[in-house]
This record gives structure tokens, C-alpha cells and sequence, in this order.
């Protein structure tokens, strides 16, 4: 079920949504070789508590982790490890904390140290396909308009877009209707509304569109063991149009990255403490 926000309702979430981007700021200082998964969710439980919210994802559905760390062919929902990240891995980094009762969901893929120049390019594809469906979440279009524009972004460039796993609308629940699909046909699905917020998350796969989940009952891999990339922001319609709550602002600070690729879907610039 589809349920419009308030105006007061989205200022809620997006303090919700923009502790998700402080801990993916913070996971952005910590993350590299020799560091592990493991340790990288014990630092982001803590900080999210320290910022007076609680971690999204931990005991939902029986999540064990407040962090879910996809790396290389992973695509999404990897269970935190000892295993130590190692120069040239890609990791998504899924975070979700609540705050004022409602949900944040947020994530992003980092690039650890040198690697190699096709996975990089899978990663700006994926990150630049995440935007150009953003752009289609807005009053008179309909759910697949976005995966449409996600779709044809990405397949363009010879990837595989994930079927079986969508984004999703959010509030009180981590999940709320309706889903957003990373694939579809233009003028199908339900119509958006003022006031609707989503998560939008496409994810990508270097070879095939296909996946298997592993015997954790979590971690998704692609079936040909080719990596995989995963993006995702927290987003509402404001007046008609798409207006980002969360942002890889916090992230770029960390990696010394300078972007104005959010400029677009916000009022005012957003000031980074």
C-alpha cells in the first residue's frame, strides 16, 4: 500500500535517511584493505546509537547486522565477516537506522584501493543509472517509468539488471508499497503521488542479470561470479518533483571526492558539518 508523507513527515525522514549517510561518511574513513566486514558493523552500530537512532536493519526479519556488506559478485544482503577486504574489491555498504520512528535505508559502493578499470566502470554506470532513474520519480509517471530509465541506462553498456530484488517504498516500515523495480516498461504500474517517499537502489551486474543466494540464507551472489554493483538513495516527491533525504555527501567528504551530481534533486545546497 502506498502511503503519502506529510510535509512534516518527510523532514522526519530525512534526518532519519541522513544519519544512514553519516555512517556511510564514517564507514568511508574506515573501509580498506586488511579491515573487516565484522568490525566495519561494529563501528556503525555504535555510531548510529551515538547519534540517538537505532540500527534499521538489525533484528529485522532476524538480520543479525546493522550493516549488510555485499563484496566483489555479491550483490546485495552479505552477513558482516571476519574475512579481511583486500586491495581491489568493491564493497556496497547497505545501512538502514531509525529515527522518530521512521526508517533511513541508504547505500553505497566503495572502491577499496586499485581496482581494475571494468569494475570501476560498472560502478560509475551504476551510480549514474541510480540518478537517471531518480530523475523519472515525479508527478504523471508511473513505477517501471523509473525502472525503464534504469534498464536502458545500464543494459546499454552490456550489464545485467537484477530481477528478483527491487526498491521499495519507506516510512514506518522498512518496507512499504509499492516496489520500484530496477527494469520495466514506461507507462506501466501504479502512478506516484505527492508526498510518496522510495528507495531507489538499482543493482547491477557485470555479466549476467541472474543471482543465487547462498546457504546463509542471505548473501545474494551473481551466478557467473562477476561482480556486482549497488546504489541507493532515499527519495520524495516535493512539489511534484524528486527531492533527495539522504546523500553521498558525507561519503565524498571521507574519499576527498568534489560532486554536484545531487545539485539537481535538492532546494538548497545541503551543508556538511
Amino acid at each position: 500500500m502506498i502511503i503519502p508523507k506529510t510535509t512534516e513527515e518527510i523532514e522526519l525522514m530525512r534526518q532519519s535517511a541522513l544519519i544512514v549517510s553519516k555512517t556511510l561518511g564514517m564507514i568511508a574513513s574506515e573501509i580498506k584493505p586488511g579491515v573487516t566486514t565484522l568490525h566495519l558493523d561494529k563501528l556503525a552500530e555504535q555510531f548510529i546509537r551515538d547519534n540517538g537512532a537505532v540500527p534499521g536493519f538489525l533484528g529485522l526479519y532476524g538480520c543479525p547486522s546493522t550493516l549488510l556488506t555485499s563484496v566483489n559478485d555479491q550483490v546485495v544482503h552479505g552477513l558482516p565477516t571476519n574475512r579481511p577486504i583486500e586491495e581491489g574489491d568493491i564493497v556496497s555498504v547497505d545501512c538502514g537506522a531509525i529515527m522518530n520512528e521512521y526508517y533511513g535505508d541508504h547505500a553505497y559502493t566503495f572502491e577499496i584501493g586499485d581496482v581494475a578499470p571494468e569494475t570501476k566502470k560498472l560502478l560509475q554506470v551504476t551510480k549514474e543509472s541510480l540518478y537517471v532513474g531518480i530523475r523519472e520519480f515525479k508527478i504523471g509517471n508511473r513505477v517501471e517509468d523509473v525502472g525503464n530509465a534504469i534498464q536502458k541506462y545500464t543494459e546499454a553498456h552490456g550489464y545485467g539488471v537484477v530481477r528478483e530484488l527491487v526498491g521499495h517504498g519507506l516510512g514506518k516500515k522498512m518496507h512499504e508499497g509499492p516496489e520500484m523495480p530496477n527494469y520495466g516498461k514506461r507507462g506501466r504500474g501504479k502512478l506516484f503521488v505527492e508526498g510518496l517517499v522510495v528507495a531507489i537502489e538499482p543493482m547491477i551486474n557485470m555479466g549476467t542479470k541472474n543471482i543465487k543466494q547462498l546457504k546463509d540464507g542471505w548473501t545474494i551472489v551473481t551466478r557467473d561470479g562477476k561482480p556486482s554493483a549497488h546504489f541507493e538513495h532515499d527519495v520524495a516527491i516535493v512539489n511534484g518533483k524528486p527531492e533527495l533525504l539522504s546523500t553521498f555527501a558525507y561519503v565524498y567528504k571521507a574519499l576527498g571526492i568534489e560532486s554536484n551530481e545531487e545539485d539537481e534533486f535538492r532546494k538548497q545546497p545541503l551543508v556538511i558539518s
